[in-house]
């Protein structure tokens, strides 16, 4: 699984099952199922017990769709009840969502027990800890993706959700997950009848670094999906720089009167990758 190719991921609460196949069919390249935040605490062994029944169903048939799992955090006990249900089935999930990771320790603690599986891991980063530990966090060999928990971390900060007083913690987010060479997914956008929000957070955070952002709703996953696909001109410029870029054998060259040099080509490339894709 290449998580650059992924560019929206549709939550779908565990307590209600009827949800997660037609969470499949809303046009996300994946849906999270999530045990955590979605959950009221009263219904963390429903929504449990509804997902170890999920696990019996047949996947969706897309093979490049994204079945992931958020659990809760390892050190609560709701979080080790997750994973002792799930013991050694971490293959089963394309991706396992962890959420407010502050240290490595606490994914070794959801790798042994899901083990012997080796299951790919998303780490959401969620507090100031966390934070400081991002590069680390993002580069533990588990970990394809970290994210933006930008909520719970404007709480932990006493800052206001806004992209302002965060752009500085999303930054660090993408230069964590840039030194790694990992993806980086965007906290969902809350507003879920703020069309015109939506559309400037997620091209904000496309021009930030990130490639994906999280959906809570089905409506906000076409318009996600729409921002972090490259237009047509940009992958027409793309192929203009990667064909000079060829033409010119690797040497520094022009395209429509601006210098390419290895980043631009590099750049340029990933643009032709993902729309291929």
């Amino acid at each position: 699984m290449d998580m650059s190719f992924v560019r929206c991921l549709l939550f779908t609460p565990a307590t209600h099952p009827e949800r997660f196949a037609k969470a499949a069919q809303q046009g996300a390249d994946g849906i999270v199922i999530d045990l955590e935040d979605g959950v009221a605490l009263d219904a963390k062994e429903a929504g449990r017990a509804n997902l170890l029944a999920a696990l019996q169903q047949p996947r969706p048939a897309d093979p490049a769709f994204v079945w992931a799992l958020r659990l809760n955090h390892v050190t609560t006990r709701a979080g080790l009840g997750d994973l002792l249900a799930l013991a050694g089935q971490g293959d089963r999930f394309d991706l396992i969502n962890l959420p407010k990771v502050e240290a490595t320790a606490e994914i070794d603690i959801a790798v042994r027990h899901l083990a012997p599986s080796t299951p790919r891991l998303l780490a959401m980063i969620e507090s100031g800890r966390g934070l400081e530990q991002a590069a680390a966090i993002a580069a533990h060999p588990q970990v394809v993706a970290i994210a933006f928990g930008g909520a719970d971390l404007a709480a932990d900060l006493h800052a206001e959700l806004a992209w302002e007083p965060m752009l500085w913690a999303r930054c660090r987010i993408v230069q964590a997950a840039a030194a790694a060479g990992i993806a980086a997914v965007d906290v969902p956008y809350l507003d879920i009848h703020d069309a015109a929000g939506l559309h400037a957070e997620a091209l904000a955070s496309k021009r930030l670094g990130y490639s994906a952002k999280y959906a809570i709703h089905p409506a906000q996953v076409g318009p996600i999906k729409a921002v972090f696909a490259p237009t047509p001109d940009e992958v027409a410029r793309a192929r203009r720089i990667v064909d000079a870029y060829a033409a010119a054998q690797g040497a520094a060259c022009q395209v429509d009167g601006k210098m390419v040099d290895v980043p631009v080509w590099k750049a340029a490339l990933r643009t032709v990758h993902l729309a291929a894709a």
